[in-house]
């Protein structure tokens, strides 16, 4: 129930769109997928759902190679695109339908009216889509994504237009979602990464410049852990050098310091005894954590 990237490449003429990209995405977590418009995110999608074909390398979903058995792969894959293709004049319930019966699900009513109810859909149930509002829309898109039960789900932009209610009902949806399939979630929204997300890969220009857990992110920017510290009392560079696992002081005003450690080293508790030790009175002690906006920016710069 994974999915396998290898060495993908895809060009079209001279230009690359994705260069030498390489990942994996494995069962129980939500891979979040970001990058800036154009960096290759969307068409590393359609290559994964067998839309289009790579010029090099290999995907594997659920053990299945996407240029040799297509078919299995798209059995296996749920798929919301960016901008989701829906038939405007069917009812949410006949289209849901439609779809089940495209995919052969079994006890298709049933399953219908559980993804219905799932992705909040109920008093919608009866309209037409093209009577939808945006968010709504979206919500069709999920569970036709989600309606033959795939292993894995590919989402682009999935919470796009929906109101801040329905945004947290959606992230919860994806949230446990993610603890029983492999989640692939693209989105420009960097608190939904932070609030959603397992692992973190930002692809820029068509390559990957990162890959990690969200709380890992940080050494992205900085390499080192920052502590910001204020004193009551008048304080030396001299004597806060003398803080155990301290290996640079950066004055921010007359009693307010910041110090930098190895990433690895916590030395908040080295700094409150240091301060009682030496009788200063710490009013304010605050470690610097760096969001995942903060290294979007930095990587594609």
């Amino acid at each position: 129930m994974s999915v396998k990237v290898k060495q993908l490449t895809k060009k079209y003429l001279t230009q690359k769109a994705v260069d030498n990209v390489s990942f994996e995405a494995k069962k129980g977590e939500v891979l979040g997928f970001l990058g800036p418009n154009g960096a290759g995110k969307t068409t590393t999608m359609k290559i994964i759902t067998c839309f289009i074909p790579q010029t090099e390398g290999n995907v594997e979903v659920c053990g299945f190679d996407t240029a040799t058995s297509p078919m299995e792969v798209r059995e296996r894959i749920g798929y919301l695109p960016e901008h989701n293709p829906l038939y405007k004049d069917m009812y949410v319930k006949e289209y849901l339908n439609f779809v089940g019966g495209l995919h052969k699900v079994k006890n298709k009513k049933k399953r219908v009216e559980e993804m219905i109810d799932r992705v909040g859909l109920g008093r919608e149930q009866h309209k037409l889509i093209g009577a939808l509002s945006k968010g709504y829309r979206q919500r069709v898109g999920l569970a036709q994504a989600m309606l033959h039960n795939p292993d894995v789900l590919i989402l682009d932009e999935p919470t796009s237009g929906l109101d801040p209610n329905q945004l947290v009902e959606i992230r919860k949806l994806i949230t446990d979602l993610g603890k029983e399939k492999t989640v692939i979630f693209s989105t420009h929204i960097m608190q939904e990464v932070q609030a959603i997300c397992d692992r973190v890969l930002i692809i820029n220009k068509g390559q990957v410049v990162a890959n990690d857990p969200v709380e890992a992110l940080q050494q992205r920017v900085t390499g080192s852990s920052v502590v910001t510290v204020e004193f009551l009392e008048k304080t030396q560079k001299g004597i806060l050098s003398k803080i155990p696992k301290v290996k640079s002081i950066e004055s921010l005003g007359e009693n307010k310091w910041k110090l930098n450690s190895a990433l690895d080293d916590d030395i908040r508790k080295s700094i409150f005894d240091f301060a009682v030790q030496n009788k200063l009175t710490l009013i304010g002690m605050k470690k610097e954590v760096y969001s995942v906006e903060d290294v979007f920016q930095e990587l594609t710069k």
